[in-house]
């Protein structure tokens, strides 16, 4: 990856302008890694140093303890930003994570707290990269809101038993819109993305198979889901490391803290 350090030219309006037009008409995007990388590229000019620093972040993800089906397979790192429609993009006191059982009946309704994404990568270019791109993206579709924005590092740990990205099954997340980019694959298979209308048809399956593949949904719209992995070499390290950034127009509410009792 060879960044242009440049703006974002007339190619990169027409992308978002593409992405927008399919967002409305079919509910979900895959773009690839040769739209997403230069566009992403382009906003800040982020080097190839930092974006293998922007990966090798992932390496250093804490255990997600809120797994109700008592799996051990995913670790995680969170954070909260705003943005008004045109505005910067502004990272927020650290807060648990929320989801009611509504949206997640496996590990929602109650407050979660994850550790927080490090300073440097929450305040870095290439996160700072994929923020602007969802601002301007989303916002194309509904201005002049305020959004709160919550970001999370995930990585499924393939090598562990019941290893899935999407514990909870083919779910929406409760908010307007999402961003899953793919930030590395390693000796794994499995692992495709699927996108149901709310009748349960299946609208597209696709796998992220390389760095900056990425698949944008109206989360209002449909529901997505990601299939099991497992390792290609038992033997062998294996894991999927993804960021996964949500948009909504209004904050979710705080459930229930068991940390608090």
């Amino acid at each position: 990856m060879t960044p242009p350090g440049a703006a974002a030219g007339a190619a990169d309006t027409r992308l978002l302008a593409e992405a927008r037009a399919a967002l409305t008409r079919d509910g979900c995007v895959f773009w690839p890694a040769a739209h997403t990388a230069p566009l992403l590229a382009g906003l800040t000019g982020f080097t190839d140093r930092e974006w293998t620093a922007f990966q090798d972040s992932w390496n250093r993800l804490e255990r997600d303890r809120y797994m109700a089906d008592g799996g051990r397979y995913r670790e995680r790192r969170h954070a909260t930003f705003s943005a008004s429609a045109s505005g910067p993009v502004r990272q927020e006191p650290h807060r648990p994570h929320y989801q009611s059982r509504a949206y997640n009946p496996l590990n929602g309704g109650i407050a979660r707290h994850f550790a927080p994404v490090e300073p440097s990568i929450a305040q870095g270019p290439v996160l700072g990269a994929v923020l602007s791109c969802c601002r301007d993206l989303f916002g194309g579709l509904a201005p002049a809101r305020a959004w709160h924005i919550e970001v999370h590092q995930f990585r499924i740990d393939a090598a562990r038993s019941g290893a899935t990205p999407t514990p909870e099954g083919v779910h929406r997340d409760g908010v307007d819109f999402v961003w899953m980019m793919l930030v590395q694959r390693r000796n794994i298979q499995g692992g495709e993305t699927r996108i149901r209308d709310q009748a349960g048809e299946t609208l597209a399956r696709f796998t992220l198979a390389d760095p900056f593949d990425a698949a944008l949904v109206d989360d209002a719209r449909v529901l997505h889901g990601v299939t099991p992995v497992t390792p290609l070499d038992p033997s062998q390290p294996a894991w999927r490391d993804v960021l996964v950034v949500t948009f909504a127009a209004n904050p979710p509410e705080q459930g229930p803290d068991p940390s608090a009792s």
